[in-house]
């Protein structure tokens, strides 16, 4: 069986010694029959020096050790200065092998041990009511900084603390003040700073007096400071875990805290799960119904079907705006605001649909497939339309076939022209005592073409609303099939040029007279015409 030789870094303070020697001797208790022999020793300022454990262990002929530091974060200390140390020690005994563990956190045994100091330190207050300051000793090395900030989270994880903010006592920001500020402004009440640190030490020591500083100025607050993680049988079975870690050559990354490997509090229902595609919860994109039944072996892909909006930049919802930001490919319509993609990261791939090779009706199917293509390849892919995408959008034949292909598809709604450009043109498409009800209607086959599907004598017969989309080379013979049907000839129209742009414009007409003046005027697409009784609200264009 290997030696092991439990490395500290070294204390100025008596105690702190105590509480190593005292590890020491509970890991050698613990570890008898697993463990050949432990001793421990210290890289600097106590003793013994490491030089005296490692000769304690070689006179009783150890040839292979495993060497463990005593650390709690991978910084300085564990990653450059013990290993230095140990090979002083080969050279000063050849023939000496040995194998080096890793730093013991982050761990659930030190985050159960830190939560039962802070509990010890509440003495019966509610975690609710309580902030926690989880203090660590701070370092040059952003990774160990980083790992103090994940035991923080960990720690809030499914224990009802009200929060767990990390804070540094050297080389580090937050310092202790700082971060007792902050918990402060976020509304604190109750405090217990946790000093994350296995034993006394001059730092520790500093954490206590600087929080006392701090509660002086803040009699308000009620702060109050947990015991260090110290020498007890959680930390010596820790130990013994990472002794055997070492033996059996199993020093990868930590996967200690992979809720995927050990239970973790707030993760109860993951491990031993086997992993699906899915949506987070807080995600923009729907919930998982689109998912079952299909084998997404293509990793995450997915794709949004995004309205966005009649035109100007910030008419579209926040939620196309969060998948525009995370999008990786963007797919846009001739009329989807074309200010948007100037705010797209510059690695995002657009593609413009007007370019699409076209053959009779084959553009619809080449935009389906290319959409399909970029999921399939496991990318984010948002399908960026003007307006609405169910409103004569044919958003849903791209649902459609992303569904058939086993895409995760999502809708995201978006203002459609047929309600704003009205809006912006001063005519709401309901008033109270004017008109109940508003019909949207697509002008792209004129009355009486054998493919309509639109009743226009049944529309010339009704009182509301009509908007028309998609009728600037449509207009005068539909207006003449709504006079032939009925509709009174001195209905007022209103013909709406790039609504929400700069240059938008609007041309009035009565029904019967709508076509000559249009045509007159210039009206192109985009062009929205709203007619009925709703249009005389319009304020007269300035």
């Amino acid at each position: 069986m290997n030696g092991l030789v439990i490395v500290g870094h070294g204390t100025r303070s008596v105690a702190g010694v105590e509480q190593f020697a005292a590890l020491v001797e509970r890991v050698r208790r613990r570890g008898a029959g697993a463990v050949g022999d432990v001793e421990g020793g210290f890289i600097e300022l106590s003793r013994p020096p490491l030089t005296d454990a490692v000769g304690a262990l070689v006179a009783r002929g150890h040839r292979a050790l495993v060497a463990l530091p005593l650390v709690l974060t991978g910084a300085g200390h564990g990653k450059g200065d013990i290993p230095a140390a140990m090979a002083r020690e080969q050279q000063r005994h050849p023939g000496l092998s040995y194998r080096y563990g890793r730093p013991l956190g982050p761990h659930p045994l030190l985050h159960d041990a830190l939560e039962q100091r802070v509990d010890a330190a509440l003495a019966g207050a509610d975690r609710a009511g309580t902030w926690v300051a989880l203090i660590g000793r701070g370092s040059t090395d952003p990774d160990a900084n980083a790992e103090v900030a994940k035991v923080a989270r960990l720690l809030w994880e499914g224990r009802g603390y009200a929060g767990v903010e990390p804070g540094f006592i050297s080389l580090a920001e937050p310092s202790v003040p700082a971060v007792l500020d902050r918990l402060r402004r976020l509304g604190a009440r109750r405090i217990v700073v946790a000093p994350y640190f296995l034993f006394a030490g001059v730092l520790p020591d500093r954490i206590v007096a600087q929080a006392a500083e701090f509660t002086a100025a803040h009699p308000e607050l009620d702060v109050r400071v947990a015991d260090l993680i110290g020498d007890c049988d959680a930390l010596a079975d820790l130990v013994l875990e990472r002794y055997a870690e070492a033996l059996g050559g199993d020093i990868r990354m930590n996967c200690d805290t992979c809720a995927y490997r050990v239970l973790m509090p707030g993760f109860a229902d993951k491990v031993g799960r086997p992993q699906r595609p899915h949506d987070h919860p807080d995600d923009p994109v729907g919930g998982h119904h689109h998912h079952h039944g299909h084998d997404h072996h293509h990793g995450h892909g997915s794709v949004g079907v995004v309205g966005g909006g009649p035109g100007p930049d910030d008419l579209i919802t926040v939620r196309g705006q969060a998948l525009l930001d995370a999008a990786e490919v963007v797919v846009v319509d001739r009329l989807a605001p074309q200010g948007l993609l100037a705010g797209l990261r510059p690695d995002v791939l657009v593609v413009d649909a007007a370019k699409v090779p076209r053959g009779p009706s084959m553009a619809q199917d080449a935009i389906n497939a290319a959409l399909v293509s970029h999921a399939r390849a496991g990318r984010r892919v948002v399908r960026l339309k003007g307006g609405d995408p169910y409103v004569f959008g044919r958003g849903h034949e791209e649902v459609q076939a992303c569904r058939a292909a086993g895409v995760p598809v999502t809708v995201v709604p978006g203002v459609s022209s047929a309600i704003a450009a009205p809006a912006l043109a001063g005519v709401p498409v309901t008033h109270r005592g004017v008109a109940h009800d508003v019909t949207v209607v697509s002008g792209h086959l004129p009355p009486g073409h054998p493919d309509s599907l639109v009743d226009w004598a049944a529309l010339a017969r009704a009182r509301g609303t009509l908007v028309l989309l998609m009728a600037v080379d449509t207009i005068a013979k539909i207006a003449a099939a709504l006079v032939e049907h009925g509709r009174a000839p001195d209905t007022p129209v209103l013909a709406i040029q790039d609504a929400g742009h700069p240059d938008q414009r609007s041309v009035p007409a009565r029904l019967d007279e709508i076509g000559a003046v249009a045509a007159r005027a210039g009206i192109a697409p985009p062009a929205v015409f709203v007619l009925g009784p709703v249009v005389a609200l319009a304020a007269p264009p300035a």
